[in-house]
């Protein structure tokens, strides 16, 4: 009798560490399921916002994304400056994916239409420089001990001096811009596009661990080892401005699964002649699930969806605010006919932006004086040091298109959050007065080009899984629905959204 009794607690014992060691292993073990359920929830009132993920799908696909995605085809948005170089500030950056696929092409300056030399940025006093002027002791009147000036700094000075420059330029700024640095180089984005380049492993997961458990805003630490995102249902613990932040970078980290998912490598060579030579590249359902099915992300997935559609109407919020500042910009690349089609572009879209009826509200965020100003500070700092976890990527191309679509969401943030742009709306006239030296420019054209292609990499994820939500309802192979949206925008059924990336190990960048 006592061994039975031994045997039946032996048994319960078994089960219970079963169970809760399937807790923390079910993102591995659980196989993707053969139905709708990634998108089950993605319906209805979106959170933190009056808008809801039906009226943001049919407002994407149907009037957004057709524009969009023609609007940066544009010589103006195709050539992006950045500078791939840079050591990784946080760690030793000890994997540099060797694949093919990461790799990039860089372009010249001289194959960049409209490119022009420093003295872009020239300021008017700049032209009364030593070299342009006569000398003064050609001047009878002139006594150069009287005259003197002594312009002598000590290092000590020159050092704190370049303290206060930074200092007052990150006031305003959400990420750090590169583009002026010596090994920035200038690449053609079309023919860079983001897909899956195969980078994965102990680095790529390092880079979004690092991005939520250090620099992203925390209820309380998440019971799952092995799971570094916060639970959706500890959001509600956390005040108006921190949830905006995670679910911005959450709704980032999906958009960028999404790509992945959509462009992904089916085959190293195609299945006859005809084949691309750089392979097959088309939807991959089945990684697609494995991010975001809820069986496989503890039912995260449909939230992560949901983010994206929130991080899409906050940048698409931030178009709208600077709007009449970017109608009055000269996109200029040299050639006229272009560039009046892309400001005729632009000055279309726009349009159709201001007619959304439910845009994001900043307004509601960082009220209560002091405390609201240094929740605001932090706020900036931790995207900040987003943007520079962004150099640690060891694959070049997902670098790229990370550092883009980071600095993209960053300049939408100063937009909504830094003090130069809050009297634009409120005064109409200032946002028609064009500005013509770049040293009062509210943007820099770095920051302009990486605005619209990450706003246009968001509304690309929207559409896509409309392709994907008709794969699994269709039940049928990735290579016979990859042409569903050749027909353009007809029948379009609304989608959802969700947040982040999917499953446990964030293969953000595989």
């Amino acid at each position: 009798m006592a061994s039975k009794n031994c045997c039946v607690m032996f048994m319960i014992f078994t089960v219970a560490i079963v169970q809760a060691v399937s807790y923390d292993t079910e993102l591995f073990e659980t196989a993707p399921c053969d139905s709708n359920a990634c998108f089950d929830a993605l319906h209805g009132a979106l959170g933190d916002c009056s808008c809801n993920v039906d009226t943001i799908d049919y407002f994407n696909n149907v009037k957004i994304f057709p524009r969009i995605q023609s609007l940066v085809s544009k010589d103006y948005f195709r050539f992006y400056k950045v500078n791939l170089k840079k050591e990784c500030p946080f760690w030793a950056d000890d994997s540099r994916c060797a694949m093919k696929h990461c790799h990039i092409k860089t372009c010249s300056k001289d194959s960049v239409p409209g490119y022009v030399d420093e003295h872009e940025n020239e300021r008017p006093a700049e032209k009364y420089t030593k070299i342009d002027q006569t000398a003064c002791s050609t001047d009878e009147d002139h006594d150069p001990d009287l005259g003197y000036l002594n312009m002598t700094i000590s290092a000590a000075s020159q050092y704190e001096i370049a303290k206060w420059n930074a200092h007052d330029s990150a006031l305003e700024n959400f990420c750090e811009c590169d583009d002026k640095d010596v090994e920035a180089e200038y690449v053609d984005l079309s023919l860079n596009p983001e897909r899956y380049t195969g980078y994965k492993g102990p680095s790529a997961h390092r880079i979004w661990r690092s991005i939520y458990q250090e620099n992203c805003f925390r209820p309380k630490l998440n019971p799952y080892e092995s799971f570094p995102y916060v639970l959706s249902s500890d959001l509600s613990n956390m005040c108006l401005e921190k949830r905006v932040f995670y679910r911005a970078i959450s709704g980032l980290h999906s958009s960028i699964n999404i790509h992945l998912c959509s462009n992904y490598l089916l085959s190293e060579k195609g299945v006859d002649f005809a084949a691309p030579p750089e392979g097959e590249w088309g939807p991959n359902l089945e990684e697609f699930q494995r991010r975001f099915d809820p069986s496989q992300t503890h039912n995260e997935g449909p939230n992560w969806l949901k983010n994206l559609y929130f991080v899409y109407l906050l940048e698409m919020r931030a178009l709208s605010k600077a709007g009449p500042y970017l109608e009055t910009e000269e996109y200029f690349t040299g050639n006229p006919t272009e560039d009046d089609e892309t400001r005729a572009a632009i000055s279309n879209m726009l349009s159709v932006i201001y007619s959304f009826p439910d845009h994001f509200n900043e307004s509601a965020m960082f009220n209560g004086g002091s405390q609201a100003a240094k929740l605001k500070n932090e706020f900036r700092e931790h995207f900040w040091n987003i943007s520079r976890i962004m150099d640690c990527v060891g694959c070049d191309k997902c670098k790229l298109w990370g550092k883009l679509q980071t600095q993209g969401l960053g300049t939408a943030l100063k937009i909504l959050f830094s003090s130069q742009w809050d009297s634009l709306e409120a005064d109409p006239e200032q946002g028609t007065l064009p500005v013509r030296h770049k040293a009062n420019k509210r943007l820099q054209r770095t920051e302009i080009v990486a605005l619209f292609n990450a706003f246009a990499r968001l509304s690309n994820s929207i559409r896509q899984l409309e392709n994907f939500r008709i794969m699994l309802s269709a039940n049928k192979e990735p290579e016979v629905k990859r042409n569903v949206f050749e027909g353009g925008g007809a029948n379009i059924r609304s989608t959802k959204e969700q947040c982040s990336s999917g499953g446990d190990k964030p293969r953000i960048w595989s």
